[in-house]
């Protein structure tokens, strides 16, 4: 009987530790004598021992953070950029056994894949449409990582360094356009001034009756204004009448 009990109790054990358990995000790639066995997890599984091997991938969404690259683009601008990239593994088994060190692989692509899209869109581009930029780098790294079970889910350029002497020219630019804005607007006022006071002006003189009314507001309006002097205008019509007016009643 203590034989079989020190039979059976190493046996159990030995049986025990190959137990396995893996999280929610965690697979286990299980290979039996170096040949590919299957898939396992998440979750608690058993793997014959000394015999099964398992490699374990994590399947969440990784953040590779691409430091800052140094490149010329198409319009022989030197600019220096970094980006941030989001990839997740698809298939464990293709990333392990079509890829020595996939996360390596995934940084590499991205890094080569971000100075060749940067080097064929000229400066302007770069920094209007960088939607347009992320989305080249990412359909790139998709298709080259994509044999390795990984999809590329965003790509996204943080900072583009410029030289000072092209910020300083960029700042020119910038208030030269702002400058024409300016002008363009202040011409096009007084233009539309100018047509209004033409306009004024035949309204007048059709009617010269608003040239008295337009008096009258003016002296209404110097009256509000706390002045010492108030110069009066006096309508020519008016002085005329009253000259008429004094002959008449001199003739009388």
């Amino acid at each position: 009987m203590e034989a079989l009990v020190s039979i059976v109790i190493p046996v159990v054990i030995f049986a025990l530790t190959g137990f396995k358990v893996d999280r929610e995000y965690e697979r286990g790639v299980i290979f039996r004598l170096g040949r590919m066995s299957g898939i396992k997890g998440p979750g608690i599984y058993w793997t014959i021992p000394l015999i099964d091997q398992k490699a374990k991938i994590d399947i969440r969404t990784k953040t590779v953070d691409i430091q800052s690259q140094e490149t010329i683009t198409a319009d022989s601008v030197t600019v220096r950029v970094n980006a941030v990239l989001y990839y997740r593994v698809l298939d464990p088994d293709r990333a392990i056994n079509r890829i020595e060190n996939y996360e390596f692989a995934v940084y590499q692509a991205s890094m080569t894949t971000l100075r060749n899209v940067v080097g064929q869109n000229i400066l302007d581009d770069i920094l209007r449409n960088r939607d347009k930029i992320n989305h080249q780098i990412q359909e790139i790294v998709d298709e080259i990582t994509d044999p390795w079970g990984i999809v590329i889910e965003r790509v996204e350029m943080k900072d583009v360094e410029i030289p000072q002497s092209m910020q300083r020219a960029m700042a020119q630019e910038a208030e030269a356009i702002r400058e024409k804005r300016a002008r363009l607007i202040k011409a096009s006022a007084e233009k539309e001034a100018s047509l209004m006071l033409s306009e004024a002006s035949n309204q007048i003189a059709e009617n010269p009756i608003a040239l008295e009314l337009r008096r009258l507001q003016t002296l209404t309006e110097i009256g509000t204004e706390n002045n010492t002097t108030t110069v009066m205008l006096v309508p020519t019509e008016l002085i005329t009448m009253t000259k008429q007016m004094a002959e008449k009643m001199s003739k009388s």
